[in-house]
Order: C-alpha cells, then sequence, then structure tokens
C-alpha cells in the first residue's frame, strides 16, 4: 500500500472510530434519561434503540448486552457525579471538607434516585468501573487529608469504607421515605456521627502516644520520593501497625 493510501485508510478508520464513539455517548445519554424518568425498568434495549433512533443490534453491538449498557450509563452518573465534586473549591479544613462532601454525596443521590440504584444499589463483589475507582480515589484523598493534619484516629481505608457505608445507606434510608416526611437532620446526624467516628477533635500533637502520628506519616508516605519503592513499602507496614494500636485519650472515652 502506496503512503497516500495508508493515510486514507487511517484517517478513515479514525472516522469510524469517532463515529461509533458519538453514537455509543448519545445512547447512554439517551439512556440516562429514561433511567432517570422512569426508572430501571424503562431500560428496555428496545426502547432505548427506539428513543435513540437506532436499532437494538447496535447497542449489543456496542455495550454487548443490556448489563453492558446499564454499567455504561452507571459510568456515566459517576462522571457527572466526579464533576459535581470537583466543582467546589478545597476546604482550609479536612474535616470540613469531608464534611461538604458527604452533603454533595447525598444530594446527589436524591435528586438522581434511579441513577443513584444503578450506581450503588447492586453492587458485584470485585468489579467497579473507573469512574467508580475515581469517585473512591477522591473519598481516600480526603481522608488522607485529614490523616495529615494528624486527625484521623483509625486507618485510612477503614476511614474511607466508613464514610462510604455509612453515606449510601443515608441516601437509600432517605429514599425509602416519601419525600414530604423525610427529615434533613437524618442526614446531619448520620455524618456528624460518621465523622466522630473516625476523626479527632484536636491535631494529633495533644494526643498521647505514637499511633496518630504514625497515621500522619502514613499519609505523606507517597510523596517521600527520597525513599525507593520497596523502602516506602516497608515503612508503610510499619507506620500500620503503630497505628493500630492507637491509645484514646481519656477525653475521648
Amino acid at each position: 500500500m502506496s503512503e497516500p493510501e495508508s493515510e486514507t485508510a487511517s484517517e478513515t478508520a479514525s472516522e469510524m472510530e469517532s463515529g461509533r464513539d458519538r453514537t455509543r455517548a448519545h445512547i447512554v445519554s439517551v439512556a440516562a434519561r429514561l433511567l432517570a424518568s422512569g426508572g430501571r425498568d424503562a431500560l428496555s434495549t428496545r426502547a432505548v434503540a427506539a428513543a435513540a433512533g437506532t436499532q437494538a443490534p447496535t447497542i449489543y453491538r456496542l455495550f454487548g448486552d443490556k448489563e453492558g449498557l446499564l454499567e455504561a450509563v452507571a459510568e456515566h452518573g459517576f462522571r457527572s457525579y466526579l464533576r459535581d465534586k470537583k466543582a467546589g473549591p478545597p476546604a482550609a479544613d479536612p474535616v470540613e471538607g469531608l464534611r461538604a462532601g458527604w452533603d454533595l454525596h447525598v444530594g446527589f443521590g436524591l435528586a438522581n434516585p434511579a441513577l443513584f440504584s444503578l450506581m450503588y444499589g447492586d453492587p458485584t463483589p470485585g468489579r467497579r468501573s473507573p469512574a467508580a475507582v475515581a469517585a473512591f480515589r477522591m473519598l481516600g484523598e480526603r481522608i488522607r487529608a485529614i490523616a495529615a493534619a494528624g486527625r484521623l484516629k483509625v486507618g485510612e481505608r477503614l476511614a474511607a469504607d466508613v464514610v462510604h457505608a455509612a453515606g449510601c445507606g443515608t441516601v437509600f434510608a432517605l429514599l425509602a421515605m416519601p419525600a414530604e416526611e423525610r427529615d434533613p437532620r437524618l442526614s446531619e446526624v448520620a455524618r456528624d456521627a460518621a465523622i466522630a467516628a473516625i476523626t479527632t477533635d484536636a491535631p494529633a500533637v495533644e494526643t498521647p502516644g505514637p499511633a496518630a502520628a504514625a497515621m500522619a506519616l502514613r499519609a505523606a508516605l507517597p510523596d517521600a520520593t527520597a525513599l525507593t519503592d520497596g523502602e516506602r513499602h516497608v515503612l508503610g507496614e510499619w507506620l500500620d501497625r503503630l497505628a493500630a494500636n492507637r491509645r484514646v485519650p481519656q477525653r475521648e472515652r
């Protein structure tokens, strides 16, 4: 094949891929609107194809099956959620930043019940979309900022899991109630209880023992470029062991 022919073939393949991506994005957008208006039952391949102005075989070709389409819609929802989370300015106090993130999470779930249920209500062990991984990573970054400030009293992963579980449970509890019976204090009390369970009122310098200091150093460990990967791994294990043996100050008992 001559050079001009090769360039033409490459351009044609690129145009085909671009057209495929546009079609896929259009179908996902249409499916997301159907989900918002009619719930998960509205997302039959036939209904989505008709609303998108295409044929059902196109959906199977692009997504594999209905489950693939649902996963794409869930990922679309995560991306929307992540855009909202990234829009706000960072809080000076990392605990306040976590509190604001909780409120955004609950607000998103109440405003998008069908999408939230698709995103969080049908978990598959060992499988999470890239957007879901990114969302949990953002929560982990908020938790790490608290640890670096010396105000985390449990391990980072446990803290993130506690907040994630409590936040999702709060949304589903509120969604199960008639809208007129929802008490916003439920979210506020659950939020404050979850945050109180994982944070201290004061920086670690006022907390006896090395555990809180170990947590703060553990949070900064990824930035310790003077150490090799192996050294960071070993030091991380030591710091985790120290953090696991935190003594609780008398005023927190």
